[in-house]
C-alpha cells in the first residue's frame, strides 16, 4: 500500500484536545496515520507522495450512524411516520437482491461524495450491500432488517443475520462488519431480541434497532406491550455498550439516565425526525448525561439526502430554534458528533473518528477556496473555519476522501467505480422498483 503526505492543510484532528493545526502535515503509511503536526515539525519519509493541500482543510471522514439504503427518494412524501410506514413497507415487499445492490451502490456513492467514510446501513439482502461497499471502498456496518412477527415476513430473517455474520463480518480488512439488526418492537418477537443479545455476546457484534421515534408510536407501544419502548428493550436485555438505538426522540429523564447507565449509544437523525414530524430529540440532555450520541441521515427514503453536512447544520439549528437558545449545540460539539462520537457509537473509536497517530487513514479533504467558505481565518482554536465547517461547508467542497489510506474521491469524482454507470443503473432500477411498489399499493398493511 502506498505512502503519502498531505501538506500545508488546516488540520482539525478532533482528538481528545480538539487540536487544530493551522498549517499542518499528515503522513499515511500502509493505511495508518504515522505522523501529524505543524509543517515545520513533520519529517516526510523519502519517496513518499506529497499532496499540496494549501487552501484546504483536513478532518476525519464523517460517520453516518443510521441509514437505510434505498432507491425510493421523493416517493413517500408529506406523511407523518405512522402513515408513512405502510407505504415504506411496500419497498421491502417488492425488494430483490438486484434492487438491494443498486440501492446500496447509489447510496454509498452519494455518501462518499459528501465526505462520509463510514455508514451504518440497515437494509435487506446485505450480502449484496457488502458487494457494493467492496466496489466503492466505503467502510460499512451492516445490520439486516430483521422482523419475525406474523405478517412481517417480507423483511430479513434471524437466520439471514446469523449467516451474514459468518460470511461477511470483519471482511475487506475489517471495513465490512455485521451487526444484529432488529426492525422494531412491533415487528420482532421477544425471542428475536433475546437471541440478538445472546449472539451479540457470542460473536462480539453490535445490536442496532429503532426506539421511541414518534409520540404516537410510543403511545401505541405502551398500549400494546404494557411498557414504554426503552423499558421493553431493557426487559429483553439488549441495552448495553454494544447497542446503538436510532432516534430516541421521546425519551424522558429516567430513560436518558438508563441509556447512560447501560452505556447504550444513540444515533440522532434530526432531518428525518423533522421531515416525518417526529419531534426534536433531547440531545443536550443526552450529552449532559454522558450518552454517546452520533448523527445519522436515516437514508434517502425519509431524508432525501445522505449529506452529513446538512445533518450537522440542522442538528445544531433545530435545538437553537426549539429552545430559543443560540448558544446550544456549538460547532465543536456538532463536529465531534459527526466524527469521533459516531465512531464511539459504532465501537470504532480506537480505529477511526479522529486524526491521531496509529489510527486508520479515513480522511476528508475540503476545498476552502469556494465562495461558500470565503473568507477563511484559522488558528489553534479553529477560527471562523471551525464554524464554517458545520454551517457553510457542503459536498461541493469535497476535494478528497480516503478510507484505509486509499483515495476513493478525487475532486468530487469516484475513483474506484464509474459513477456515471452507477447512476444510470440506479435510474433504471429505481423506476422499476417504484413500479413494483405501485402494483402492491392496494395491499399495504398498518405498522401494528
Amino acid at each position: 500500500m502506498s505512502s503519502f503526505a498531505i501538506r500545508h492543510a488546516a488540520i482539525f484532528t478532533v482528538d481528545p484536545r480538539d487540536r487544530v493545526v493551522p498549517a499542518g502535515t499528515l503522513v499515511v503509511q500502509d493505511g495508518i496515520i504515522t505522523q501529524i503536526g505543524d509543517d515545520r515539525e513533520v519529517n516526510i519519509p523519502e519517496g513518499c507522495e506529497v499532496i499540496d493541500a494549501r487552501g484546504h482543510a483536513l478532518l476525519p471522514g464523517l460517520i453516518d450512524c443510521h441509514s437505510h439504503s434505498s432507491l425510493m427518494r421523493g416517493v413517500t412524501e408529506n406523511m407523518p411516520l405512522m402513515e408513512w410506514l405502510p407505504w415504506y413497507q411496500l419497498e421491502h415487499r417488492a425488494m430483490t437482491e438486484e434492487f438491494a445492490y443498486h440501492s446500496a451502490r447509489l447510496c454509498y456513492l452519494e455518501a462518499l461524495q459528501s465526505g462520509t467514510t463510514c455508514v451504518m446501513d440497515m437494509f435487506r439482502f446485505m450480502d449484496r450491500c457488502a458487494d457494493a461497499a467492496a466496489e466503492l471502498g466505503l467502510r460499512v456496518q451492516l445490520a439486516p432488517y430483521v422482523a419475525d412477527k406474523p405478517g412481517k415476513d417480507f423483511f430479513s430473517t434471524r437466520e439471514e443475520n446469523r449467516r451474514l455474520i459468518h460470511s461477511h463480518h470483519e471482511t475487506r480488512n475489517g471495513r465490512i462488519r455485521v451487526w444484529m439488526g432488529l426492525e422494531h418492537l412491533f415487528y420482532c418477537t421477544g425471542d428475536a431480541y433475546r437471541e440478538a443479545a445472546q449472539l451479540s455476546r457470542e460473536y462480539g457484534v453490535g445490536i442496532h434497532t429503532h426506539c421511541s421515534e414518534q409520540k404516537e408510536e410510543e403511545q401505541a407501544v405502551t398500549a400494546e406491550l404494557g411498557r414504554r419502548s426503552l423499558a421493553m428493550l431493557d426487559h429483553y436485555g439488549i441495552l448495553g455498550e454494544r447497542t446503538l438505538l436510532a432516534h430516541c426522540v421521546w425519551l424522558n429523564d429516567d430513560e436518558i439516565a438508563r441509556v447512560a447507565d447501560t452505556g447504550t449509544s444513540i444515533a440522532h437523525c434530526p432531518v428525518s425526525n423533522a421531515k416525518l414530524a417526529s419531534g426534536v430529540a433531547r440531545v443536550p440532555e443526552m450529552l449532559a448525561a454522558g450518552v454517546t450520541v452520533g448523527l445519522g441521515t436515516d437514508g434517502p427514503v425519509c431524508n432525501n439526502s445522505l449529506n452529513m453536512f446538512e445533518e450537522m447544520k440542522f442538528a445544531s439549528l433545530i435545538q437553537k430554534a426549539a429552545r430559543l437558545d443560540a448558544t446550544t449545540m456549538p460547532a465543536d460539539q456538532i463536529l465531534r458528533m459527526a466524527t469521533i462520537n459516531g465512531a464511539r457509537a459504532l465501537g470504532l473509536d480506537g480505529e477511526i473518528g479522529s486524526l491521531e497517530v496509529g489510527k486508520k487513514a479515513d480522511l476528508l479533504l475540503l476545498n476552502l477556496s469556494r465562495a461558500n467558505m470565503t473568507p477563511v481565518s484559522v488558528n489553534e482554536e479553529g477560527g471562523n473555519l471551525l464554524w464554517n465547517l458545520v454551517f457553510s461547508a457542503g459536498s461541493t467542497n469535497v476535494a478528497g476522501v480516503w478510507v484505509d489510506g486509499v483515495r476513493l474521491i478525487d475532486n468530487g469524482e469516484a475513483v474506484q467505480v464509474s459513477q456515471r454507470s452507477v447512476i444510470a443503473a440506479a435510474q433504471f432500477q429505481g423506476l422499476a422498483l417504484q413500479e413494483a411498489c405501485r402494483t402492491l399499493s392496494h395491499t399495504r398493511t398498518t405498522m401494528v
